[in-house]
């Protein structure tokens, strides 16, 4: 490091603004993660369906999702959508669409593979029953779904928090961003990234834990079912 003397003083000294970029990241993190979860499931049933015209798009959209960087998702969105329907719109908008996408497209395979695991004993009940397949998707395939994909959903939360810094390139002030401008104020990058780094870290860590919760008490019930 030569003569680099390490000083937190400055970084301390602006933890407000810090604090700020926290609560867009946080927003950011929350709303998308929320439209994932919701919307992934319905895709997960598209990817599904019997007919090729839906199955093979929804498939496309998914693989191109996750085969594709999330950077290069957040840009070709933020500038290309408002060039193809003519019109501004807004950046937190935009990069809320971007991650959401993208969550839901990982969320989809994690509900797949959730719903594949229902017994088809489940689905013989709800015919004799008389369940219509709407209430059938809604009130038996989802809450199993979701139960067991619980642990793959939190994790990709974590991937989404973490990618949530990526808007930062197109100039959404999350803390990434801040963190960017006062590294650039300061010259004391080292300082700056490395608090950055502890936030992200504290801001992840409950979710680490939440799975691996999650985890071994779907693990018990497994077990117990056995």
């Amino acid at each position: 490091m030569g003569s680099y003397v390490l000083n937190f003083d400055f970084v301390f000294d602006n933890l407000g603004i810090l604090l700020q970029g926290i609560v867009i990241t946080l927003k950011l993190t929350a709303i998308s993660g929320f439209i994932g979860i919701v919307v992934g499931f319905f895709v997960s049933l598209l990817a599904m369906s019997p007919y090729k015209f839906i199955r093979w798009p929804t498939i496309a959209y998914i693989e191109i999702f996750r085969c594709t960087p999330a950077l290069v998702q957040l840009v070709w969105i933020f500038y290309c959508v408002p060039i193809f329907l003519g019109i501004y719109i807004d950046p937190i908008p935009m990069a809320i669409l971007a991650l959401s996408l993208n969550i839901a497209a990982y969320n989809a395979e994690a509900y797949r593979a959730a719903i594949q695991a229902i017994p088809s004993s489940h689905h013989d009940a709800s015919i004799a029953l008389g369940l219509t397949k709407r209430v059938y998707t809604l009130y038996v395939v989802f809450p199993q779904a979701f139960i067991t994909a619980i642990p793959v959903l939190m994790t990709n939360m974590i991937g989404l928090l973490q990618q949530s810094a990526l808007v930062a390139i197109v100039g959404i002030a999350d803390l990434m961003y801040q963190a960017k401008n006062l590294a650039t104020s300061s010259y004391r990058p080292i300082e700056v990234f490395t608090v950055a780094a502890v936030i992200y870290f504290m801001l992840s860590i409950p979710f680490s834990l939440l799975v691996t919760h999650l985890e071994k008490v779907l693990n018990r019930r497994i077990r117990g079912r056995s």
